[in-house]
């Protein structure tokens, strides 16, 4: 018994170090720049200043990355739900196609995707003009926070509708066919049988979503590079602008209070889940 703990300590020993390395070490080093102040000593200096320059752009962000979360929840959703329950070949073929590009794309190749097809005389104007939908001088810039969601929900729905299709098909079919013989509409059956079985499976993508959200620099800097704009951007400016390590942690470290929040949701569901099971 004692052997086996051995080897399996040493077998774990460089997946702990990694962690320890790439995680552990920046946590508390980001910590302990957070809360050393200009002249040396401990304080909360740092994150005075941040609250002074950046309280906007902390609620922008807040605001931005749980708008994100939800719309691609509902997406996730709906595309999972077409892929389960489509009734159309075709479609769904189509769909199970389509929905995953995005998957491989990385942030900034988005973003820079975004740029052209949301601004004023980009691919989505330009499409409507043609069209005859939309006058060429009523053409409008979504290059704001409009395009920011909707850049974050394009790039993140795939990961999470990919898990709810994993988890939907892991569903008795049984249970959806008896709901439509009882004369149940799909969008019921979908909404009362499917949904809460993979409520678990949603909640982990969408927290994965949320803290992934919060740690993009490329879209808010390149989408909307005005001001309000998100913390990631505001981090990146104090080191490269000022050499301020000091209030760029303590913003990390105001961002992974943010984080806790969300991860502090999923784990009490979590518990209380457990708890109505027992």
């Amino acid at each position: 018994m004692k052997q086996t703990y051995t080897w399996g300590l040493i077998l774990s020993a460089p997946a702990l170090a990694l962690i320890a390395t790439l995680f552990v070490y920046p946590l508390f080093l980001s910590l302990i720049l957070a809360f050393t102040d200009p002249g040396g000593g401990f304080g909360i200096a740092n994150f005075q200043k941040s609250f002074e320059l950046y309280s906007g752009d902390i609620l922008y962000t807040i605001f931005i990355v749980v708008v994100s979360t939800l719309l691609t929840g509902v997406a996730a959703l709906a595309i999972a739900g077409a892929l389960t329950m489509g009734e159309t070949p075709w479609l769904v073929a189509a769909l199970r196609w389509l929905y995953r590009w995005p998957l491989f794309i990385p942030f900034i190749v988005a973003a820079q995707c975004m740029r052209t097809f949301l601004a004023k005389n980009g691919l989505m104007n330009n499409s409507f003009v043609g069209m005859g939908l939309l006058d060429p001088l009523s053409t409008q810039s979504f290059l704001d926070w409009r395009g920011v969601i909707a850049t974050f929900v394009w790039k993140q729905t795939p990961f999470v509708a990919l898990l709810l299709a994993g988890a939907m098909a892991s569903i008795d079919r049984a249970t959806i066919e008896a709901g439509r013989n009882l004369g149940a509409s799909r969008l019921r059956v979908f909404i009362e049988l499917v949904a809460p079985q993979v409520t678990r499976t949603l909640l982990v993508g969408l927290v994965l979503t949320f803290v992934t959200i919060m740690s993009v620099l490329s879209v808010p800097m390149m989408v909307a590079g005005s001001q309000p704009t998100m913390m990631t951007v505001d981090m990146a400016f104090r080191i490269t602008s000022y050499g301020d390590y000091g209030v760029a942690n303590a913003l990390g470290v105001i961002s992974y209070l943010i984080c806790s929040v969300a991860a502090w949701f999923y784990l009490r569901h979590n518990l209380a889940e457990q708890r109505g099971v027992a």
